[in-house]
Formats: C-alpha cells, sequence, structure tokens
C-alpha cells in the first residue's frame, strides 16, 4: 500500500469518527482543514507542501509558473447558519490564491472555488469588519462571489473530472 492510499485510508477513519463524535456530542472534531486539504489534492492534483509551510498549503503548475495555494475548508451541515465563516486567511504571507474546499456531513467534497489574492486583499481590508480586517475571516458565500467555481460534485459522478483551471 503506497503512502498516499495509507493517507486516505486513515482520513476515511477520521471522518467517520468525526460524524460518529458529531452524532454524539453536537460539537465538531476539527479535522476539516486536513480533510480540505487532501480533498483538493485529491480532486484538482494540487501538490500539497511540507506540514508548517508558512502561508500557503498548496502548489500547482500553470503555464509554466507555481502557484501557491492556501486551503480553507468549511463543512456545511444541513439546517446549518447561514453567514458561515472561514478560518483565518493571513494576508501578510505570500500566496497566489485560496482555495475553498466545501464539505458535505460526511466530510466529502461537494464544491471548490478559487479566488485570487488581489480580490482576497481587497474583501479583506475593505473597512467595516473587526472579523474581516482583524481575523482575516471571510464568509462562504463572500468568497463564492469573489471566487470562480473549480469543482462541483456531480449527483450522478460523486467524483466528477476536474477543471483544473488552466490559465
Amino acid at each position: 500500500m503506497s503512502d498516499t492510499d495509507r493517507i486516505l485510508a486513515i482520513l476515511g477513519e477520521a471522518k467517520r469518527l468525526a460524524q460518529e463524535y458529531r452524532n454524539l456530542t453536537g460539537k465538531p472534531l476539527g479535522i476539516t482543514g486536513e480533510v480540505a486539504e487532501y480533498e483538493a489534492a485529491r480532486i484538482l492534483g494540487v501538490e500539497l507542501t511540507p506540514v508548517r509551510q508558512a502561508g500557503y498549503d498548496a502548489v500547482e503548475t500553470r503555464d509554466g509558473n507555481v502557484w501557491r495555494l492556501q486551503i480553507k475548508g468549511r463543512c456545511l451541515l444541513d439546517k446549518c447558519k447561514p453567514g458561515q465563516r472561514l478560518g483565518s486567511i493571513r494576508i501578510e504571507k505570500e500566496w497566489d490564491a485560496v482555495l475553498m474546499v466545501l464539505l458535505d456531513q460526511n466530510f466529502d467534497a461537494v464544491e471548490i472555488y478559487e479566488a485570487e489574492r488581489e480580490a482576497v486583499v481587497a474583501v479583506l481590508t475593505a473597512p467595516g469588519s473587526k472579523a474581516r480586517n482583524e481575523r482575516g475571516a471571510m464568509g462562504v458565500s463572500k468568497f463564492k462571489s469573489i471566487g470562480k467555481l473549480r469543482w462541483r460534485r456531480c449527483a450522478a459522478e460523486p467524483d466528477a473530472a476536474p477543471d483544473r483551471g488552466g490559465r
């Protein structure tokens, strides 16, 4: 079994345990970020960086140029509150774009959006919101409005072919 196969097997078990934990306690287990990174790698083919790489989680080569990607995940449950936010996006770090991986209640990817640095920074530095300005937090709906859909799961095909975003 390859390292990748073993990682996917471990994540599968972690997803199952996280679902059981949420069902028992009503609270998340906190694996969304890791699952989102591996889902982006599996679906889009981005290459994950070593642990604790400052500023970005993955790289992708586009037209001979390397793009540094932050990856943010959000598990959207049925009956979830509107206004869900992503984790902090640090604009002082080096990166080129952010991928937002939306997961269902089973921690399976449903959609992946991408927003380029310029658009993200413009939203996070706009006056008026302490959450945006100080914590780098952005709502899921706002991210969708400034980003581009890279991939969506089809009902008939759980792992539809990705749009690799060739720019």
